[in-house]
């Protein structure tokens, strides 16, 4: 089972100013999110990644360029070539959602609109002006950060971690699949800016083992140095202990 850390960009202009950027060109970290993407980047830094996947934005761009800048060099392996430095992978999948003709516009100025109360109250209703589906948007964002997650596992073996650099409205989604939640509750989730959120996807089910975190060790993430352990206990990952389990050995 590989495990994947969902990272949202750091603050922006456009969240600072209150407007909703969506796809536009441009939008970039303010002084404030460069200092959330570096704090997220540190926590991360404790887990040897086996791939960064970012939207292609610019906000997400630059907090995936955080991760990487503080990521440790990849040990080979005896017997075997050294592996490729971690590079940055772009990942059309998870880009913002395209929010049509509200794109640009001051949030104060949309909560007036018809259409705001059906993306409160009911998302899998909404689709943007010009734009795509709330419904669309999370079936292309699932299926990606799945095909990713499947893909990186069958490359690295159970135990491998990777993140994976996204947007708000995107990680909830994402999130609510993982839950087994309808995307008309997709609202009831948080994922504020430089938020890590972590999921792991077995055979059995899917896992959320955080959500919206700002602090905090990551270093329970670190695989196993004895592949017969990591297979072990993937395997027995792969139920839900009755009762709760013991949780990370540290």
């Amino acid at each position: 089972m590989a495990t994947v850390i969902l990272v949202r960009h750091g603050r922006t202009t456009a969240n600072a100013s209150g407007t909703l950027a969506g796809r536009t060109p441009g939008v970039r970290l303010d002084d404030v999110g460069r200092g959330q993407a570096e704090r997220a980047a540190e926590r991360i830094s404790v887990v040897p990644l086996a791939a960064l996947v970012s939207s292609p934005l610019e906000r997400c761009r630059q907090t995936s360029k955080a991760v990487l800048a503080v990521q440790p060099e990849r040990p080979g392996k005896r017997g075997r070539p050294a592996p490729e430095p971690l590079a940055i992978q772009t990942e059309r999948g998870i880009t913002e959602c395209d929010y049509g003709e509200w794109q640009g516009r001051k949030l104060g100025e949309l909560s007036k609109e018809p259409l705001w109360k059906v993306v409160q109250s009911q998302p899998s209703a909404a689709a943007f002006p010009g734009g795509e589906s709330l419904s669309a948007m999370q079936a292309r964002a699932v299926a990606a950060v799945r095909r990713h997650d499947a893909a990186i596992e069958a490359e690295h073996g159970a135990g491998a971690v990777w993140v994976a650099v996204s947007h708000g409205d995107i990680i909830k989604s994402i999130l609510a699949d993982a839950l087994g939640m309808h995307l008309d509750l997709f609202q009831r989730i948080s994922v504020d800016p430089a938020s890590i959120s972590i999921v792991r996807y077995t055979g059995t089910r899917p896992y959320v083992l955080s959500s919206n975190t700002h602090a905090g060790d990551l270093s329970w993430l670190v695989p196993p140095a004895k592949p017969g352990r990591r297979k072990a206990k993937a395997d027995a990952a792969q139920d839900a202990a009755v009762g709760g389990g013991s949780g990370p050995a540290h």
